[in-house]
């Protein structure tokens, strides 16, 4: 194998992409500051149990693990960082309020993810803790939308539903977790016939309402249906309740919101609202998330959490291709008036190469569109000739 060639779903990130990709992360960041969103930083490895304990299977399964040279522990490396940032907020910071926590990071998976099928994803993502309402479920998905929008994307679906109607069906169903696991695969498919087959021996009104779940998908009239149609339970009634309020709070945004109430996407992590946000020409969706109110305990304190996250790297492959700028070349002469000129330009932002001996034949390579020239007695910025 040759030295250069990297791991299968493993790329290098090259300056033009590397650069969007860049200028987005602190446009977001930025977004998340005026929002109340304190960025931290957390490490690349930590102990297992704190990657992976209380957060399901597909997480587990998707963490690399080693072994730590130091204490003979097993270690892994971090799949996501939203367990991170509750180990954060529950044992580090420990606020009785609210708290708000962002983050941008690479994360490394077992298998390819997100839209740009990689193994490293970039993880850009707003996380929300002590507050159990639906306001926060709204605050969250209002501050996803607007992190799209200032990634560049415009027509926006928003996909909402709630695990906690699924698991409330099931709660005194007395099933196995085998069986549960074939309900939810079945129910996620939309396998009606699958979810009345796997149903058998329950109770006819939980078959039904099960089965009733792979059709109650649209806008928001179909909570309307759903309340009907489901049972009245206050759980369930509270969860539908839930969703009408989350379709009012994003009534004001140029996005169109759908309710998929067999849409049951992290099922053994997620406790409530879940969400995905999709658009026009993208095969997957460009963020999710959703509430996680029970991942705080196995770190000592349970408390209320909702967020969401976007893999940057993948959004941004999927963009059309953006015009560079190009810089401005300043010849290799020793003169104070052009050094003058050079850092005058720089502190306005603008890039300039200052010119080395010997590298006449490769300008080119430069990509500088513009030129620094004298022009009596004072060093102005001109059109670039053929370089």
């Amino acid at each position: 194998m040759r030295n250069w060639l990297l791991p299968e779903y493993i790329e290098d990130v090259l300056p033009a992409e590397a650069a969007r990709v860049e200028q987005l992360r602190r446009s977001l960041l930025d977004l998340f500051k005026v929002h109340g969103y304190l960025y931290v930083i957390p490490p690349m490895m930590e102990y297992m149990e704190s990657l992976t304990t209380g957060i399901g299977h597909d997480l587990d399964i998707a963490t690399f693990k080693v072994v730590d040279q130091l204490t003979g522990k097993l270690m892994g490396i971090r799949a996501d960082i939203t367990p991170q940032t509750a180990r954060i907020d529950a044992h580090m910071l420990n606020n009785q309020g609210v708290t708000r926590l962002c983050y941008a990071g690479s994360v490394l998976r077992t298998s390819p993810d997100g839209l740009a099928r990689s193994r490293e994803p970039l993880h850009v993502g707003a996380e929300l803790y002590g507050h159990a309402g639906v306001e926060s479920d709204i605050e969250i998905q209002r501050l996803m939308i607007k992190a799209l929008h200032t990634v560049g994307l415009d027509t926006l679906y928003i996909d909402v539903s709630h695990v906690g109607i699924f698991a409330s069906l099931l709660e005194h169903a007395g099933i196995g977790e085998a069986q549960e696991q074939e309900l939810y695969a079945a129910l996620q498919s939309k396998d009606q016939a699958a979810v009345r087959a796997l149903g058998r021996g329950l109770n006819p009104d939980t078959l039904e309402a099960l089965s009733s779940l792979t059709e109650l998908s649209g806008d928001i009239s179909v909570l309307e249906q759903a309340a009907k149609r489901l049972p009245q339970t206050e759980k369930i009634q509270q969860a539908l309740r839930d969703l009408k309020a989350v379709g009012a709070g994003l009534d004001d945004l140029d996005v169109k919101v759908c309710f998929d109430l067999a849409e049951l996407r992290g099922y053994h992590y997620h406790s409530g609202i879940v969400f995905a946000a999709y658009a026009q020409g993208y095969a997957g969706p460009l963020a999710r998330g959703g509430r996680y109110d029970e991942v705080g305990a196995i770190f000592g304190r349970a408390r209320p959490a909702t967020g969401f996250s976007l893999d940057l790297r993948g959004v941004v492959s999927s963009l059309p291709v953006a015009e560079t700028v190009g810089a401005i070349f300043a010849p290799a002469i020793a003169d104070d008036a052009l050094i003058f000129a050079v850092e005058s330009l720089r502190a306005q932002g603008q890039v300039v190469i200052q010119d080395l001996p010997g590298q006449e034949p490769y300008r080119a390579e430069l990509g500088c569109d513009r030129i620094l020239v004298q022009q009596n007695g004072e060093w102005v910025v001109v059109a670039a000739p053929e370089l």
